[in-house]
């Protein structure tokens, strides 16, 4: 079967991550430190729902999407750049807006109508400081594969903590520097059929950070 673009990046990172470990002599990934060393947002993410939406670009599609809340208490306002990604057991690996037409975007801000809910443009540029100044943001992804039983969100952003590790490359000996930043991971089963879930909420499992 032919490898779509998206699980070939999706599988390309699962190798990377295994030549890493395997070059370094770990038996599993780094982690973050215990007690962060640097600065920090408090991320609040809602369930996962799936909405249909018709443009006249795409005809009738698919999207996964969610809400969250991000809140400044480290101290000291933060220029504020989220990426979301989510990925499937099947291989797949979207970034959030890639694919999605800015109709899509309008159409899931006028539905959800929360004056305060800002699309992933709008939300971009300096984080004040506490909970008076706290952001909600949505994010969207095209559905891909219907056939599908978890599905992970990845959010990079909201911690300062990085890492950097090195690996060879067993064909050629060179050495890679990989820079790993501290994200957290938001993981959900999909049980029952997709296309009849309609838009009911898809709660967590479980959510922990991760280097990534």
């Amino acid at each position: 079967m032919r490898m779509t673009r998206s699980r070939f990046a999706a599988a390309a990172a699962c190798v990377l991550t295994v030549l890493t470990a395997t070059a370094l002599g770990w038996t599993r990934p780094p982690e973050p430190d215990p007690l962060p060393k640097r600065w920090q947002l408090d991320l609040d993410v809602g369930p996962l729902r799936v909405a249909t939406v018709e443009t006249e670009a795409t005809g009738s599609r698919m999207y996964y999407y969610l809400t969250y809340r991000v809140t400044n208490n480290s101290g000291e306002d933060q220029a504020f750049a989220p990426v979301f990604e989510l990925g499937t057991d099947e291989g797949e690996l979207f970034r959030a807006g890639k694919d999605v037409p800015r109709a899509v975007k309008q159409e899931m801000l006028d539905r959800l109508d929360n004056p305060f809910l800002e699309g992933q443009i709008a939300i971009l540029g300096t984080l004040l400081q506490g909970k008076e100044n706290a952001k909600d943001g949505l994010v969207i992804w095209p559905v891909g594969d219907l056939d599908i039983d978890e599905i992970s969100i990845y959010a990079a952003g909201f911690s300062g903590e990085t890492t950097k590790i090195e690996f060879e490359n067993p064909e050629t000996g060179e050495t890679t520097e990989v820079t790993l930043r501290k994200t957290m991971m938001v993981q959900y089963d999909m049980p029952g059929s997709l296309e009849l879930r309609g838009s009911e909420p898809i709660k967590p499992k479980a959510q922990r950070w991760i280097m990534r």
